[in-house]
């Protein structure tokens, strides 16, 4: 390259070798992500993850983990700023392999109108580290807090409760008649606590030494609150004999603190555009359940649902109609499954469903009874009714299957022939669908 200014020629020897030394992948490209440089590091963390090796446009290396970047660089507004900033990118092993998943952190910068500079780097151990010490400091702060906000109490094997005091009356409103003996799902929402979920937990426990989850609980007049829920085993790791096996359970009413955990949560686990769950916290969900499940097998099935010639609607009424669509489909899907299902979008208009505890006839239901309901209603747009369709592919955990991503490529699969079949329909996976996942009509 060559500058026709000596001054400049200097200036850009001295990016370039920044750009070298920086111990933290750099890479300085174009508004519509062409790469004009690129440092080793983040060379070395995007050719796997780019198509063919291809380094010369950084949203396309990136458009399986942040299909919507160019996106937001283009609503990007203002003259110079961030765009986005550390931006957690789960990077996933290559089918059938057992690397665990990685976890990348993006930043994007924009300098000016022509030029943006990215940051990437491999943040796996320092994620690790800190959920680790999330759960210590969440112990912690349960110990420390006053006696008005926890309740402890003991559990048998089963997650019955086993014995009451007056801090169980005091946050969840129950007397000893309604606790002692039943479930500890009763201060969980109905649904939202299954006897299969139920039992991971406790396992879990077991297993590490505790289980800690944070969401809705309910009080006894049905009444909502945002808890925290401990258990901690009472019983020595090895303990087999179910009559030897207890636990503590301590719940903490933290209402208070739920803006602030939920923005969080947003921020991380969150698809911007639609609200629902974003690529990292499906795989999130999905391993755990995949693990679960073949610790102790029971029903659980995905469905992968594609809208039907979004190009088409992209072209024909603009972007803007286009994520109003996006939008219109999750929060369809959302009310269409149940609160325990995990509904997520993949990338694009492309949206998955996991269903634990439903076998493939239910999740065939689901689906297209969510199938019809889409194809029923028409989105407004500025005055515009835009009606559309939904393609979707149903498979189910059976042996044989160890990953989630054989999981997904089965449903996948079944997704295609959806599209091929005519569209708007419900395929589930069968064996003779196997090796059928091809890039599918739009």
């Amino acid at each position: 390259m060559q500058l026709a200014h000596p001054g400049l020629e200097e200036e850009f020897e001295a990016l370039t070798q920044f750009l070298y030394m920086a111990p933290i992948g750099l890479v300085q490209l174009r508004p519509d992500g062409e790469i004009l440089m690129i440092n080793p590091l983040c060379a070395q963390l995007l050719i796997p993850l780019s198509p063919r090796g291809d380094l010369s446009n950084l949203f396309t290396a990136l458009a399986d983990l942040v299909p919507d970047l160019a996106h937001q660089v283009a609503n990007f507004t203002a003259r110079d700023g961030v765009v986005c900033d550390a931006m957690q990118l789960p990077v996933r092993g290559l089918a059938g392999s057992r690397d665990a998943p990685r976890m990348l952190s993006l930043t994007l910068l924009k300098l000016d109108d022509e030029r943006l500079m990215a940051m990437l780097s491999d943040v796996t151990q320092q994620v690790q580290r800190e959920q680790a010490l999330r759960q210590n400091h969440a112990w912690i702060h349960t110990l420390a807090t006053g006696l008005t906000d926890y309740t402890l109490m003991t559990l048998d094997a089963q997650g019955r409760v086993q014995s009451w005091n007056p801090s169980v009356k005091r946050v969840t409103g129950h007397g000893r008649a309604s606790v002692v003996n039943q479930s500890c799902a009763l201060f969980y929402p109905e649904g939202t606590m299954s006897p299969e979920r139920l039992a991971d937990r406790l396992a879990d426990a077991s297993r590490s030494g505790w289980s800690l989850d944070e969401g809705w609980r309910q009080h006894a007049d049905g009444s909502r609150y945002w808890g925290s829920c401990l258990l901690a085993p009472l019983h020595a790791p090895d303990t087999q004999a179910a009559a030897d096996q207890g636990f503590t359970l301590i719940i903490r009413d933290v209402s208070d603190q739920r803006e602030s955990t939920e923005a969080l949560r947003r921020s991380v686990m969150s698809d911007h555009l639609t609200g629902v769950a974003n690529r990292r916290a499906f795989f999130d969900a999905a391993e755990n359940e995949v693990q679960h499940w073949l610790r102790a097998p029971r029903s659980l099935s995905l469905v992968l649902v594609d809208a039907d010639h979004f190009k088409r609607i992209n072209d024909a009424h603009g972007h803007a109609a286009g994520d109003a669509v996006l939008r219109h489909l999750a929060a369809g899907l959302k009310a269409a499954f149940r609160e325990v299902d995990v509904v997520a979008r993949l990338g694009g208009e492309e949206f998955v469903v996991l269903l634990p505890g439903a076998n493939l006839d239910a999740a065939e239901g689901l689906a297209r009874r969510v199938c019809r309901e889409i194809a029923s209603r028409a989105v407004e747009v500025e005055g515009s009714l835009i009606r559309y369709t939904i393609s979707a592919g149903v498979a189910t955990m059976e042996p044989g299957i160890d990953d989630v991503d054989t999981l997904v490529k089965r449903a996948d699969a079944a997704m295609y022939a959806a599209k091929h079949s005519g569209r708007n329909r419900v395929v589930r996976w069968d064996t003779s669908l196997r090796g059928a996942a091809v890039p599918r009509p739009a």
